[in-house]
């Protein structure tokens, strides 16, 4: 009998749980598509040089740890279900019902959604797992090719984790309907607006953004102290003394308010002040008034802050990386203050406008418009600050993977130029005997040994200009290495670049592709000239090559390759011996594991003599980092909708919820005379606001932590991506972001539309 009541209830109220359909629709959906390629039987065509057990163990692991916040949603929608029904619970209640009996049915009802949801989303998922699939062959360079399967162990995950998520809340709401008074049920669709209190959240917020603003004059007056110089340009110094004002300023604005409000409070002008809900009204706008200076203090402050990555990156100042860290640290703590005080002073400001336009206020219904706004901000004002604070993480995670991502590629390129790289470091050998050497017969043995044919195969020595230099330990201060024209053209018959030539006299420069235009306009216009223990050289007419040769042909700390004449560095010190080695057939995963393991055996890293070996593969550095970047990017973006999903299902669900009492609301306006498409505009201009001022909010904050980001990273971004690639993931993130609100927004609309409307 039970089992029967339970089906009929789930289909009389399928319009009820609509909404918990498509949101736990979508969130199954994304999590099979995402985990399906963690599956033992997706074996995509990626070559034998990759190893897709890497990527598909990490895929999975980091799916489920994101995953575990849509408890958090579940529990949500979960709560909106169990509100809109109790007026029924407290029916069946007085019927004769025992409470923990409809507690287990309405757990059995979701739990018949949730499967329904299940259903669904895998469905769905064996589609969304296509476009995984294309993500997975594009990122290791293959077509892409359909894949038509349903994984029996990825559905036994999702299955299993969704049911263990419903079975948790159930269990919740089970214990939640078992102690709520059947009186409270029959009239929670009465319920009025919770009373106002004095609220917590904003005095703590201004007491920790005071603190953030001592850090950051203490900052700003040890960075002038200890990197300042006069001779700095000008921009600079404006720099460093508005990271000191401004937060001086915001100090001296708290204290002059301070001291205001005790000024009021000694002459007796509480006296005026009229209480109204239990509230004190001047007291409300004395702290407002705060509030409001606080907030353009900040932004100045954010303003100041987010200068310093492009001054650091433009004039070389020496602050080092980890006060970028720091003045980012700063930039996110003034946007949290900007978010929660826009949100706040959002009904001051909305209240101050209505009451200074009385011709406006009494227009038409924005009266009422008025007061359903005004009301509601004031008791909500703390969740769409979440909310909002939400939006810009979602924001920015779809915007930093492609930065993030296409770094790595980039420099994924310039690193593994090579099939077999074998790289040395003499930065902790002391005396010269010990510096390395040797040819590295063994690896040509076991290439041989496994049938690999070498189309290029290049030993060659990196050599100090001066031998005095190799007691150079300094960091930053390390030499550049030089390298004879026979090999450096070796090295670029290798990589498919044309042959240089030098005369005996001159010499000419290779540049790492990280380097800026200015860094080596610099070095070359201070290096016209160079000494070697061979003599004098001068800088040849084309002195700058920058095509990608690898990373390992420089010295630690520096950007620059120098090239010399075959007859100066026969006469120099050699303190690197380097292999690269070039394959007539990639490597296969296998095949490069065992050498590498192989090479580590003879030749570890940190030798007893200091010097250091390293062995690059190809094989294995293309496989570990495409695999390790596809998990970063994946997770990324699979997070960052989920993240969108929950904002917007909470914001659709708190005007659900609320429906119930605004039924009554719009059908006076009703009785009143007011058309139904004057209603319909004020449920659409009521939604626009709700869903608006978070999502506005969220992208003019989001963009200024995008472009600070952008700035601290432009050098990356110029070498290895390009702001054209970036601007165009702008634009998708953009769109992802619209279809979501749109998507939600219309649903909420239609929803709320019948749930005011007449009947």
């Amino acid at each position: 009998m039970y089992a029967k009541l339970v089906f009929k209830n789930a289909r009389r109220s399928v319009k009820e749980y609509l909404v918990y359909l498509v949101t736990m629709t979508i969130c199954v959906t994304l999590f099979y598509s995402f985990v399906s390629i963690s599956s033992k039987y997706y074996q995509p065509d990626i070559g034998t040089e990759y190893h897709f057990r890497i990527l598909g163990d990490g895929m999975k692991y980091a799916i489920c740890a994101v995953t575990l916040i849509l408890l958090f949603l579940i529990s949500y929608v979960n709560r909106y279900m169990l509100q809109s029904r109790k007026k029924e619970f407290a029916l069946q209640a007085i019927m004769g019902m025992e409470q923990t009996t409809i507690g287990r049915l309405f757990l059995a009802e979701t739990f018949v959604m949730g499967m329904i949801a299940i259903v669904l989303g895998v469905i769905l998922g064996m589609f969304g797992s296509q476009f995984i699939t294309a993500m997975v062959l594009s990122t290791y360079d293959r077509n892409y090719r359909l894949m038509w399967m349903l994984f029996p162990d990825t559905l036994l995950l999702t299955v299993g984790f969704f049911v263990l998520c419903f079975i948790v809340v159930g269990l919740w709401n089970l214990r939640i309907i078992r102690k709520i008074k059947i009186i409270d049920m029959l009239s929670a669709d009465r319920e009025n607006e919770p009373p106002l209190k004095k609220s917590r959240q904003i005095p703590m917020t201004i007491i920790l953004f005071e603190i953030l603003t001592v850090w950051m004059l203490v900052s700003g007056i040890e960075k002038k102290y200890f990197y300042f110089d006069p001779r700095l340009p000008f921009p600079v110094h404006i720099m460093f003394w508005s990271n000191i004002l401004f937060p001086a300023v915001t100090l001296l604005w708290s204290v002059i308010w301070i001291l205001k409000n005790k000024r009021k409070q000694t002459a007796g002008k509480s006296a005026n002040t009229q209480k109204e809900d239990g509230v004190c009204r001047s007291g409300k706008t004395t702290r407002e008034t705060l509030l409001f200076g606080l907030l353009l203090c900040a932004l100045l402050h954010t303003l100041s802050a987010a200068v310093v990555p492009p001054m650091q990156n433009k004039y070389y100042l020496s602050m080092g990386t980890g006060t970028v860290n720091q003045y980012m640290v700063f930039v996110l703590g003034n946007l949290l203050f900007v978010i929660c005080a826009v949100i706040y002073l959002a009904n001051t400001v909305l209240v101050a406008w209505k009451e200074r336009s009385p011709e406006h206020r009494y227009r038409n219904q924005n009266l009422f418009f008025y007061g359903q706004i005004t009301t509601k901000l004031a008791t909500t004002n703390k969740t769409m600050t979440l909310i909002c604070a939400t939006l810009v993480m979602a924001i920015f995670l779809l915007m930093a993977a492609p930065v993030l991502i296409g770094w790595a590629n980039g420099f994924l390129e310039v690193r593994s130029k090579y099939d077999v790289q074998i790289s040395t470091m003499y930065n902790n050998v002391y005396e010269e005997k010990d510096l390395p050497n040797g040819n590295y017969e063994f690896v040509t043995d076991y290439l041989e040994q496994n049938g690999i044919e070498t189309a290029y195969d290049l030993t060659f020595s990196l050599y100090l200009p001066k031998r005095e230099d190799f007691r150079r330990r300094v960091k930053y201060e390390f030499p550049a290495v030089a390298i004879s024209l026979h090999d450096y053209n070796s090295i670029r018959e290798m990589l498919g670049y044309e042959a240089i030539s030098l005369e005996e006299n001159e010499f000419t420069t290779q540049w790492q592709a990280i380097a800026t235009a200015d860094e080596r306009e610099e070095f070359l216009k201070t290096h016209g000239e160079i000494q070697t223990d061979m003599g004098s050289l001068t800088l040849a007419e084309n002195s700058c090559y920058t095509e990608a040769v690898g990373e390992t042909l420089y010295n630690r700390y520096t950007d620059v390759l120098l090239v010399l004449p075959d007859s100066v560095c026969e006469g120099l010190l050699a303190v690197m011996r380097d292999r690269y080695i070039m394959t007539a057939d990639r490597i296969s995963y296998e095949q490069a594991l065992l050498l590498e393991e192989l090479f580590t055996s003879v030749y570890p890293e940190n030798a007893d003599s200091g010097a250091g070996y390293y062995i690059r593969m190809r094989t294995l550095q293309v496989n570990g980092t495409k695999a390790e970047m596809f998990v970063l990017q994946a997770v990324m973006l699979y997070g960052a909708v989920v993240l969108m999903v929950i904002c917007f299902t909470v914001l659709s669900l708190q005007q659900l919820l609320d429906s119930a009492h605004y039924r009554y609301r719009f059908a006076v306006l009703r009785k009143l005379g007011v058309e139904e498409k004057d209603i319909r505009r004020l449920v659409f201009k009521q939604l626009g606001v709700w869903f608006g001022l978070p999502v506005i909010v969220a992208v003019c904050v989001a963009a200024i932590i995008i472009v600070y980001f952008t700035q601290s990273v432009s050098v990356q971004i110029t070498a290895y991506i390009g702001f054209d690639t970036l601007f165009s993931q702008m634009l998708l993130t953009g769109v992802i972001l619209v279809l979501l609100l749109v998507s939600y927004f219309v649903s909420t609309w239609i929803l709320f539309k019948g749930a005011v409307g007449e009947g």
